[in-house]
């Protein structure tokens, strides 16, 4: 029997031609192994509801055809059920495809339905919220917040902004304390939360991540001046931020975190405005996903990911960034 499956587009993710991704899809998926649908959203949450109508019909799979934003609106309809959550990523970062090393050619990622197979991965949740990729506050929330209020998109854009940013962010006071009771207690330029390695790009900021280990990788860094960010920016591109002597590393099925007022949080890559006091749990074996059948866990040596040259700034190209 054929297995069913409903494409939601959002058509304002990403810079993608979304026509040209469904006939692409459409020439290039197996009809003898699936039938499909399209819907498209219309609002902000959209996907969240179709998702869920699909998981009462019955549907196979839910695919979203859009970044991290709309990942995360159809996966948190797909939680604790039968229906798989499949990718076609064309968002600015597409974080979770790449950890899960699906292409962001259109061709090539339906070889990820005619090849691949249905896993059970695991996901978290921030304050009661799914998230799939990477949650999380300080620096990284911040910008994810500022970027949106741009309403502009694309990594250029996000990079310009990230440095400029950087040049005038006041890290925050936090309290950490991970499931074995360990207490991190410090000013801190940001506490991130990976259920997968990266936030998108190939910026590695939990390189150690598997999806199906049961654990959240945890990331804290501490301040570090102006000079070192070339350096910082070196290590999360090559999976190597662990070897700075201003982060630590941990491994918890559960994280707390104290700050001294509400502010901004992010999961996903979506900003919210968060309350002081925030818990972040996994899930294990909770939403089941397409991937491929020969890396459908994608542990750290994963070679579908594609190596990225790291990025060199100098302070010149810093001060030209900020003045833009």
């Amino acid at each position: 029997m054929k297995k069913k499956i409903l494409f939601i587009v959002n058509p304002i993710s990403g810079t993608a031609n979304k026509k040209q991704i469904l006939a692409t899809l459409e020439k290039n998926l197996n009809k003898d192994l699936y039938e499909w649908e399209v819907a498209y959203t219309e609002y902000a949450g959209h996907a969240r509801l179709l998702a869920s109508d699909a998981v009462k019909k019955g549907i196979d799979i839910v695919t979203a055809i859009g970044g991290d934003g709309t990942v995360n609106e159809v996966g948190s309809s797909l939680v604790n059920t039968d229906t798989a959550l499949g990718i076609i990523p064309c968002g600015s970062g597409n974080g979770l495809a790449r950890h899960l090393g699906i292409p962001v050619n259109a061709k090539r990622a339906a070889d990820v339905f005619n090849n691949g197979v249905i896993v059970d991965m695991d996901y978290g949740l921030i304050n009661g919220k799914p998230f799939f990729c990477t949650c999380g506050v300080g620096f990284d929330a911040n910008v994810s917040y500022k970027f949106a209020q741009t309403g502009k998109r694309g990594f250029i854009k996000y990079m310009q902004l990230t440095v400029k940013e950087g040049l005038k962010y006041k890290s925050e006071h936090y309290t950490v304390e991970d499931d074995k009771g360990n207490v991190y207690e410090d000013t801190f330029y940001l506490v991130t939360c990976g259920n997968a390695s990266q936030y998108g790009n190939n910026f590695f900021v939990t390189p150690h991540a598997v999806m199906n280990d049961g654990l959240l990788d945890v990331t804290i860094l501490k301040p570090f001046p102006l000079v070192d960010s070339p350096q910082v920016i070196y290590q999360m591109f090559n999976r190597k931020i662990g070897n700075n002597k201003r982060s630590t590393l941990i491994r918890t099925t559960k994280l707390h975190i104290h700050r001294d007022e509400p502010g901004v949080m992010h999961y996903d890559g979506d900003p919210v405005i968060g309350p002081a006091d925030i818990d972040i749990e996994v899930v294990r074996h909770g939403i089941k996903m397409v991937v491929f059948k020969d890396k459908p866990t994608v542990p750290e040596s994963n070679s579908a990911v594609k190596s990225t040259k790291p990025i060199q700034i100098t302070q010149d190209q810093l001060q030209k960034l900020k003045n833009k």
